[in-house]
């Protein structure tokens, strides 16, 4: 067994202020990804008032050995007040940028765009100043879905994960599809230019230097905008293997190829994770703004 190395403990969070988004949370009967995933950072994040929505949930239609979502429940039907409770939630909790995930739900026609368009309507209704990621599944390749949700939701930031790389994912990724993955990134920026797209990738599963440097590579011939990289940790024993813990000094150093490479932000650490410190976007959304073409929101 591999010893969890000193600079990946976690600060113990401030449990008055994790009760009290739990308490809205359970109040409005809304999952997080924080929590159904195990998430380090559930305690840093829930102290700042922020979360991941997650939403479709919690049981999952994909057995992804590295996740620690349910997937042995069967999923239920969508509930059609979700996307009313997670708005007032956004509300309760004055959130400046909110990022709402989902299961994958490839049970459904759409792969549950359609949620995610309803829950963005509800937001901006309600919150029309907070800015908006959806962090998707790959919709089983049905671009019309992709292509609705980003014309008629019109999230600030598209992002899907490649979360590991070719090679791997076999082993990590039975059900999904590197190249899929990439089209999708790709179709996003086409449909929605206006839109920033981001992606991630988790590491300690044997993959070598070279190959996380050509998934960055790829992401950045297909104009992904943003990127995050961090350490993979096993959920339970019955979830993959850690590999090994990749160290601080490599994590700076894809950071750095990153940056060469031109990627707008390239968040780079052992507890990166996809949402982790999201809300950094709307300082990069002013640096580098893009107008969308209508029904706009602007930032405050």
């Amino acid at each position: 067994m591999v010893v969890k190395p000193e600079w990946l403990r976690v600060k113990a969070p401030q449990w008055e202020r994790v009760g009290n988004v739990k308490g809205i949370l359970q109040d409005l009967g809304l999952n997080t990804v924080c929590e159904e995933a195990s998430c380090p950072n559930i305690g840093e994040c829930f102290n700042a008032g922020t979360a991941t929505f997650l939403i479709m949930g919690p049981a999952c239609t994909r057995a992804y050995p590295y996740c620690d979502i349910d997937f042995e429940k069967k999923p239920q039907a969508l509930d059609p007040l979700e996307p009313v409770h997670l708005a007032e939630a956004v509300r309760r909790m004055q959130l400046k940028h909110v990022v709402i995930t989902s299961v994958n739900r490839d049970d459904l026609p759409d792969g549950g765009a359609s949620q995610f368009i309803r829950c963005l309507e509800e937001i901006r209704k309600r919150s029309p100043h907070t800015t908006i990621e959806v962090l998707i599944p790959d919709l089983c390749g049905n671009w019309q879905a992709l292509e609705t949700l980003l014309l008629k939701g019109q999230p600030e930031v598209l992002n899907h994960n490649t979360e590991t790389v070719p090679r791997l994912y076999r082993k990590t990724r039975p059900q999904g599809d590197y190249a899929r993955s990439l089209e999708l990134l790709e179709r996003a920026k086409a449909i929605a230019p206006w839109t920033y797209t981001k992606s991630g990738i988790m590491v300690g599963l044997g993959e070598t230097d070279g190959e996380v440097r050509q998934v960055l590579g790829d992401l950045r011939a297909i104009d992904c905008d943003i990127v995050t990289i961090g350490q993979y940790l096993q959920p339970s024993a019955k979830h993959l293997d850690v590999h090994t813990f990749v160290t601080p000094t490599q994590f700076e150093a894809w950071r750095i190829a990153g940056d060469e490479l031109g990627f707008l932000q390239v968040v780079s650490s052992p507890l990166t994770r996809s949402s982790y410190h999201a809300e950094q976007v709307r300082q990069l959304m002013k640096t580098y703004p893009r107008q969308k073409p209508i029904n706009g929101y602007g930032l405050s």
